[in-house]
């Protein structure tokens, strides 16, 4: 018979999806399960697999054209297709984390797919949200409700390295990449057992019981913003280069044109002596980490003020409905992460049921998961009210966008040592500045001027001594 393929239905807020790239042509033969297509949300770029076995019959959709879940976009032909038989209709069931199974299997077809990579649809200005060092494979997101260690530090390779297969070998499946990826591996040194030389899962698990699969530690990235490879035609006369617009950076310029032509933005910043902060971190960051085996950075101490002022100004944890204000009685943060293709907003849920060394373990693994391409639809939805700390880069002062449709988004800026006047004398004192950017149509000065006195208040108590469990 001869089958349709459908765009594939991924979460209840991804309405439609934008063919990034064909993996097969007409004419080729295509596996059940084999990566057919990569599709781009708003939310995430993913591998659909085939849900059948056959031969690529037909493309429906082209690379570029943006269709909604549940179109058609292919048609292959099974072995026992007669001709001139209608085709019937496939479409591959792909599950959220939570759904998923807990052990991944070799078949890439079934669930709890590994997502490539994540559409940035936060806020603008690509700064890097300032994280601990990783140093190593990211575990599972610490437990709700209670404080949570991080992970245990294992050498990691590059991403690139790790999910690239070798020159010439067959695509990896994304259940081999996820577990290749896990391991830091890199899979150009495992032999493949599978058809034509492909590594499956049993390859992988065989590797690293060899003990083959350490690899060299990598120093650990600066707080920089990553640099995107542009490329595109220069003119004749050498003064402009032209570079096409790709569909992720067409997303982003979509949201960001919907944020600030939909919500009127309003704009706030106070100033912060963080100078017991920066005193409890130096107190306890190196026990923390010989601890728990990651660095202790300002931002869960930022996260636990945020989510606390949160609580106690729920309009600030809120979005529009025209008619009515939807307040959100879960407080999921969404920290911005940069990456080369933009920026990513992952989402901590429950932000404010963790302690502060829960939430360091929490932030770590999503931003760590983040850089190297393997989050879930979950991980980047339901996300309330976002934190951006453009100070890693060194900035004194910004004005974010909103990430549609919250209520607002809170920048951390560098922390300097400045002279202020205390008891009419001058100190020298760390200070920091926070800027916060808000929806107006929700929330007036006298709630934004108190959700961030609210923080800076909170920053401002802790001190050597304060518990971080």
């Amino acid at each position: 018979m001869s089958v349709t393929i459908e765009l594939p239905h991924v979460g209840e807020s991804v309405v439609e999806g934008t063919i990034g790239k064909w993996l097969k042509k007409p004419g080729d033969k295509v596996k059940r399960y084999e990566p057919l297509v990569e599709i781009i949300t708003d939310k995430v770029t993913m591998e659909v697999p085939s849900p059948v076995e056959g031969s690529l019959v037909k493309l429906l959709a082209e690379e570029g054209e943006t269709l909604p879940m549940g179109a058609p976009i292919a048609e292959v032909a099974t072995a026992d297709s007669p001709e001139g038989a209608e085709p019937e209709t496939a479409s591959v069931e792909i599950e959220t984390a939570e759904s998923a199974p807990a052990a991944a299997p070799e078949s890439p077809g079934t669930a709890g797919y590994l997502l490539r990579d994540v559409t940035p649809v936060g806020p603008t200005g690509g700064a890097a949200v300032e994280l601990a060092e990783p140093t190593g494979a990211p575990a599972k997101p610490p437990a709700r409700r209670a404080p949570a260690a991080a992970p245990a530090p294992v050498a990691t390779t590059p991403a690139a390295a790790v999910a690239q297969p070798p020159s010439g070998q067959t695509r990896l499946s994304p259940a081999v990449r996820r577990l290749a990826q896990e391991h830091s591996i890199d899979v150009s040194r495992i032999p493949g057992t599978g058809l034509g030389g492909r590594i499956t899962r049993d390859d992988v698990l065989k590797f690293i019981e060899s003990g083959a699969a350490q690899a060299p530690a990598v120093s650990s990235p600066a707080a920089t913003a990553p640099t995107r490879q542009l490329a595109g035609d220069t003119t004749a006369n050498g003064d402009e280069t032209h570079v096409p617009v790709s569909p992720i950076r067409r997303i982003i310029a979509d949201a960001m044109v919907r944020s600030v032509t939909e919500i009127p933005h309003a704009w706030t910043t106070v100033e912060v002596d963080v100078t017991g902060l920066v005193a409890l971190r130096a107190s306890i960051r190196t026990e923390y980490e010989q601890n728990q085996g990651g660095s202790l950075t300002y931002l869960p101490f930022v996260i636990k003020a945020v989510v606390e002022a949160l609580r106690e100004f729920p309009t600030m944890n809120a979005t529009w409905g025209g008619d009515k204000i939807t307040l959100k009685n879960r407080i999921n943060l969404g920290l911005a992460v940069a990456a080369p293709d933009g920026l990513i907003v992952p989402v901590l849920h429950n932000a404010d049921q963790f302690s502060i060394a829960g939430l360091a373990a929490g932030a770590i693994n999503l931003a760590e998961r983040a850089r190297t391409k393997k989050l879930t639809l979950d991980d980047v939805q339901g996300g309330t009210f976002t934190l951006n700390n453009t100070g890693a880069l060194g900035s004194y002062v910004s004005g974010p966008i909103i990430n549609y449709p919250q209520a607002g988004i809170l920048t951390t800026e560098t922390i300097q040592k400045r002279a202020v006047v205390i008891d009419d004398a001058i100190a020298i004192r760390s200070m920091m500045n926070l800027c916060l950017s808000f929806d107006h149509r929700i929330n007036d000065g006298a709630e934004a001027s108190g959700f961030i006195s609210a923080v800076k208040n909170k920053l401002q108590k802790m001190a050597p001594g304060t518990s971080i469990y």
